[in-house]
């Protein structure tokens, strides 16, 4: 732990975890599907075929130092990752899921945080709005909630949020740009002195 090979290494036991066993598995339980991410299993099966007991009960016992738990669906809804998955007769519906421990707290706008700084944050929710499949309700839920939380840390909010791409914000001046010199010319520069240095440096006779 705390290696900078450690998820590498995690990342090779657990393929290898999955391409020994989980094609029999899968096999073995009917799952419909299976998706990893880190930690976090969703699996997917038909309920009148396949019991979650089982399947938990199997992954178990595939090393002695991995201990799964199981979180089954609840009022036809399921969470995974940042996302809550709804179920419904003839189609899933997605919306963002944020955790209970969740608070809207981000860089205030009156900081003196750089801009760069204080937008990511909502550069980050805008994109996941934009980015994930969300019906028009869950949408205008989750843009709401954005609304929300730019309002409680003081970010201004207008009827179309805009919110600059990060390439148009300002940048710090790079390492190796000059800094502009005010009041009179340039001071005495480094080249020359080494050679104040060497004359400063003779042994007085």
């Amino acid at each position: 732990m705390g290696a900078p090979s450690s998820g590498l290494i995690a990342e090779f036991f657990l393929q290898n975890l999955e391409d020994t066993h989980l094609t029999h598995l899968r096999n073995k339980h009917d799952i419909t599907a299976y998706f990893l991410y880190v930690d976090d299993i969703l699996i997917i099966y038909d309920s009148r075929h396949t019991d979650i007991k089982n399947i938990q009960e199997d992954f178990n016992t595939l090393h002695p130092n991995m201990k799964f738990t199981a979180e089954p669906e609840s009022n036809n809804q399921i969470n995974f990752l940042d996302i809550t998955i709804h179920k419904t007769p003839t189609k899933w519906a997605t919306s963002i899921y944020r955790k209970p421990s969740f608070t809207d707290s981000i860089i205030p706008y009156s900081s003196n945080h750089p801009p760069q700084h204080k937008h990511a944050a909502i550069r980050y929710l805008h994109k996941r709005l934009n980015t994930y499949h969300l019906q028009h309700d869950k949408f205008k839920e989750e843009l709401d909630t954005i609304h929300d939380i730019m309002r409680n840390n003081g970010f201004p909010i207008h009827s179309h949020t805009h919110i600059p791409p990060r390439d148009s914000l300002p940048q710090p001046p790079a390492r190796n740009q000059e800094k502009p010199h005010i009041n009179g010319p340039p001071s005495r520069t480094s080249t020359e002195r080494p050679r104040l240095l060497r004359t400063s440096s003779k042994r007085q006779t």
